[in-house]
């Protein structure tokens, strides 16, 4: 069993820019502060990575053109491959999340979303057992030329699979039928704002979704019971007008509901909203502490980032009062794509 008396972050990079693969780190408690514990080339490019509800299994997406997903057993500090890589027969996929017994997984090349069964110890069934494809562009060329799958996430309720769509401008809204992502209704955004993540309000009665081609929120009402997703308003990320290729990336939630934050590269901030009704209200912006900020999570009162161009993880303790952040370290990993803690 994994040690729960102690707290992990796995960290993904690309490993064709040079980073070391997945790296893990101890979590202080008090601080949030990063400690390199090990790090292991297992997989290329493991640019998204997921955790199982126990903690003693990561699972990886391989971002290359041929597309691969991984299980790792990680009881100890050293992740060991349980399994070889699953191929997906999709291109770049670019995330990947856990829901009813599968490992689900955005194709951003393809245009898709797969499945792949995990065994009940954890490991990965041999082959996808279910794929869907998307249809559709927009008019921001070449990026909008066809469907790109940037994210998939179960709803709150755990009766939904969600997947946001940066090429066809709109967010999916799936079931997961005898293994196989199933459409059940597609919900359009501003043409040309290239959704690429989402984040739901803890009590699952919003979704925020980040543009990365027109960098802004959309605020979106949440129906469980009906599986409608119902855009509402629209916020820009930044304060003035934003330099070129700005293009926002990570969104989350603080657990009480009460802030929004996001990353946003070129630009290198991040931008703190506060939830006011229907809408989000822009607070501040401040420096990512590294250069083209691709992911950040939040955890236990802290906000980490991973600054890919930069090649390092930053960590900032977020005011529970104003949801500002401040930058208290950083720690070295080239190429960094994501972190997830458990």
């Amino acid at each position: 069993m994994a040690d729960g008396s102690r707290r992990r972050a796995f960290i993904g990079s690309f490993t064709a820019a040079g980073g070391p693969g997945i790296v893990t780190a101890e979590v202080d408690a008090d601080s949030g502060a990063l400690t390199f514990l090990s790090g292991v080339d297992v997989v290329p490019d493991p640019a998204y990575l997921a955790l199982s509800p126990d903690g003693e299994t990561l699972y990886a997406v391989s971002e290359t053109a041929a597309g691969a997903v991984a299980a790792y057993r990680v009881t100890g500090d050293k992740p060991e491959a349980a399994g070889p890589p699953v191929p997906l027969d999709a291109g770049g996929p670019t995330h990947l999340s856990l829901y009813a017994g599968h490992v689900l997984t955005a194709n951003y090349g393809s245009g898709s979303v797969t499945a792949v069964p995990v065994r009940s110890d954890g490991s990965l069934a041999r082959s996808v057992s279910g794929a869907l494809r998307h249809k559709g562009g927009g008019p921001h060329t070449p990026r909008q030329h066809g469907p790109h799958a940037h994210q998939v996430q179960p709803d709150p309720s755990g009766r939904w699979i969600v997947s946001v769509d940066l090429g066809t401008d709109s967010v999916r809204v799936c079931t997961l039928t005898d293994g196989a992502p199933v459409l059940h209704r597609e919900t359009a955004l501003r043409p040309g704002s290239g959704p690429r993540h989402l984040a739901f309000r803890p009590d699952g009665s919003y979704a925020y979704v980040v543009g990365e081609l027109s960098p802004s929120v959309t605020v979106c009402r949440w129906d469980a019971t009906e599986g409608v997703l119902t855009p509402l308003t629209e916020t820009p990320v930044l304060p003035g007008a934003p330099a070129r290729d700005a293009y926002p990336s990570g969104i989350v939630t603080s657990p009480d509901g009460r802030f929004v934050w996001t990353a946003t590269r070129g630009e290198d901030v991040l931008s703190v909203f506060a939830v006011v009704g229907e809408e989000l209200h822009l607070i501040t912006t401040v420096p990512c502490g590294g250069h083209w900020p691709r992911a950040l999570t939040a955890s236990e009162g802290f906000l980490y980032v991973a600054n890919e161009r930069s090649g390092d993880v930053t960590w900032f303790t977020a005011d529970p009062r104003t949801g500002i952040p401040r930058r208290e370290g950083a720690i070295r990993v080239a190429a960094a794509s994501c972190v997830v803690i458990g």
